[in-house]
């Protein structure tokens, strides 16, 4: 084959497995979440290990005591944040409302078109830091806790899976694939390291099984 014509079918090779890439075809789902990487599993089992183990206690617990949803920047909101951080060719309108893109759910897998049927979850849920250690905290704290851009604390995810976990601990629920479990318990223990919340001893050894097999 002449030089000439071997290099256009070069070209057009690497031009088509760019257009695929581009696609999604090679790179798995088009919408992938962009949370903020977590420890390492090796850190996670040395912060797991320097938690205070207590029994959980939710007396007063009320999610109107963690201001959430504030705003981040401009007219966009944490919720608005994060459909824009982890959804795909994300479009707004002027008070930064998703009005197409796609999101991709890495507990069950799903892929969604509809911003609508993605919620936010709080990894560690409100409730949960609430019976952790939260109750004492100054209000400003539980506000930045509840709105925490920089630690691996908020995920799009498909709305019933989050309503399904609830305030749940990785004692009781985890997500579906297995195959996130890993950076879900190293993201859960970094949050809790890092707010100096306490664990109960279920979920302690929960987290301690996980974490053994990432």
């Amino acid at each position: 084959m002449p030089k000439f014509y071997a290099r256009r079918r070069l070209g057009f090779l690497a031009a088509f497995t760019g257009l695929i890439a581009s696609a999604g075809l090679l790179n798995g789902p088009a919408a992938s979440a962009a949370l903020p990487t977590p420890v390492s599993a090796a850190t996670a089992r040395t912060y797991l290990s320097s938690l205070t183990v207590a029994s959980e206690d939710r007396t007063g617990y009320d999610r109107d005591l963690f201001p959430h949803w504030i705003t981040q920047s401009g007219t966009c909101n944490t919720r608005e944040t994060i459909l824009k951080r982890d959804g795909e060719d994300v479009v707004t309108n002027s008070s930064c409302a998703a009005t197409s893109g796609t999101w991709y759910s890495p507990y069950d897998g799903a892929t969604w078109s509809a911003s609508s049927d993605v919620d936010i979850d709080h990894m560690v849920p409100l409730a949960e830091a609430w019976d952790s250690g939260a109750d004492s905290w100054t209000t400003s704290r539980r506000q930045s806790f509840a709105n925490d851009l920089t630690r691996p604390q908020f995920l799009a995810v498909t709305d019933n899976v989050n309503q399904s976990k609830g305030d749940q601990d990785p004692a009781t629920w985890m997500p579906s694939r297995s195959a996130y479990r890993c950076t879900y318990v190293r993201a859960w223990v970094q949050v809790k390291y890092y707010y100096d919340l306490s664990v109960d001893s279920a979920e302690k050894s929960a987290l301690q099984g996980y974490l053994a097999n990432c």
